[in-house]
């Protein structure tokens, strides 16, 4: 396991760098990507099978982004962990830039262009198969938001994937409860999403999406059972880490002003200071 300390830092510096991305870009999607950054934390840096310097290699794990619009953590750790220079952050939603606003496969480490919202399980689902009929050992994780849920097309890849007998697939749902418009049971009822999914024949598997030393266990875990699919419904906050954007529905998109971005920063700075670092 890696250490619990380092991951909080790792964290607190990714939630920095995807604010500033957002703020001097004034474009992004920052509830949304505060709240998937301790989930993206835990699998790029202790779960996930990958090599930086070789980002098409044929047995790394696959990790898609479904809900591709809270791509500024994702973009972030890639460069952090230098799949790509970490000034190209600066390029972020700019004229010209491959760091566009939902990801984009010219950039390495990069799977698929997701952001359709509902795409990324039937895909990862594709890729699962795909190396249980080549005999390959690696694994597909995909990370959905919540609201993603209301997708037709999530609940045909969940049926295949069970039929598939796909236990090299991991699914986790970002589970913090708010979506564009409104809170997602308002928007549309999901619940009991749990049992849903289990009905579907997977194994699901609950867990608190902020707390890194749990997250690391479950996900070192998988898969939970032999021939089944594994669903990790992870509870989060949207806007985690920022206390005055935590679960409040305009930050789903909005853009911090100079004020809000100082407060901010000045936030994350202190939760990087409990770790110990800097």
């Amino acid at each position: 396991m890696v250490d619990v300390a380092f991951l909080k830092n790792k964290a607190a510096q990714i939630r920095r760098d995807l604010l500033t991305m957002i703020y001097e870009a004034k474009a992004g999607h920052t509830g949304s990507s505060l709240s998937n950054t301790d989930l993206l934390t835990v699998l790029y840096y202790s779960v996930l099978k990958t090599n930086p310097q070789k980002p098409d290699w044929e047995d790394r794990d696959r990790f898609i982004l479904s809900k591709g619009h809270a791509v500024e953590s994702y973009y972030a750790i890639l460069a952090d962990k230098g799949f790509f220079p970490r000034a190209e952050l600066k390029t972020f939603c700019q004229f010209g830039t491959r760091l566009i606003g939902h990801p984009n496969n010219k950039v390495p480490g990069v799977e698929m262009n997701t952001g359709a919202l509902g795409h990324g399980l039937p895909v990862a689902v594709g890729m699962a198969l795909a190396a249980k009929m080549n005999g390959q050992a690696y694994r597909v994780f995909t990370l959905m938001g919540d609201g993603e849920q209301a997708e037709g097309s999530v609940w045909e890849g969940a049926m295949a994937a069970s039929h598939y007998k796909l236990d090299n697939l991991i699914a986790i749902i970002d589970r913090n409860g708010l979506q564009i418009t409104g809170k997602t049971e308002t928007v549309m009822s999901l619940e009991p999403l749990n049992e849903k999914w289990r009905s579907f024949g997977w194994k699901v598997v609950e867990a608190d999406g902020h707390d890194l030393a749990q997250l690391q266990k479950v996900l070192a875990a998988v898969p939970f059972m032999p021939g089944k699919p594994t669903l990790v419904m992870a509870h989060t906050t949207k806007g985690k880490g920022v206390s005055f954007m935590e679960n409040v529905p305009h930050w789903h998109h909005g853009v911090p002003t100079a004020e809000e971005y100082n407060r901010g920063m000045a936030e994350l700075a202190a939760a990087v200071e409990e770790c110990g670092y800097e």
